[in-house]
């Protein structure tokens, strides 16, 4: 009987293993000295009363092996919502799985069903690996956009102006 791959809802329960695999996507990202959220944190951002981000779970003969934390953006040229998906990461050791297409599927699913119009993410543009995998989903690039951030003193300083 062949290994059974699921794709689900995380639960509180999850919290745990979200936090272990941001710290395991930081890591593999080269970033894991930005990485500041804790258990609480993860609680907080995925299961307070009125959430705002969400995640989905794979798992492979029911272990936890990746996931996908996203969130709803908006496009206002198209007139519709869609995703912006956060983090995806699969264990090393669960690659070729099917894991990650399962996970951007569910995605895509979720988008179809809610009337969505664009599934999004941002790829370190070293990262071969993931960009072959989207490319092989039919992701596009968008090489004329440039992502900007304000972060730390320059986001507060523009909040008291």
């Amino acid at each position: 009987m062949g290994m059974a791959l699921t794709i689900r809802s995380a639960t509180l329960a999850d919290t745990p293993i979200i936090l272990a695999f941001i710290r395991e996507l930081a890591d593999y990202e080269r970033l894991l000295d930005e990485v500041k959220i804790t258990l609480a944190g993860v609680e907080t951002m995925l299961f307070c009363a009125h959430p705002r981000a969400f995640c989905d779970i794979a798992e492979h003969d029911g272990e936890a092996v990746g996931f996908a934390l996203w969130f709803y953006s908006v496009s206002t040229f198209e007139g519709h919502h869609g995703i912006y998906l956060e983090d995806l990461f699969v264990r090393p050791a669960a690659r070729g799985l099917g894991a990650g297409k399962a996970l951007m599927a569910r995605l895509a699913r979720r988008c179809r069903d809610e009337g969505l119009a664009r599934l999004e993410w941002a790829v370190l543009d070293w990262n071969a690996p993931a960009i072959g995998f989207y490319d092989r989903l039919g992701a596009t690039a968008k090489t004329e956009w440039i992502t900007r951030k304000l972060t730390g003193d320059a986001l507060a300083a523009l909040a008291k102006a």
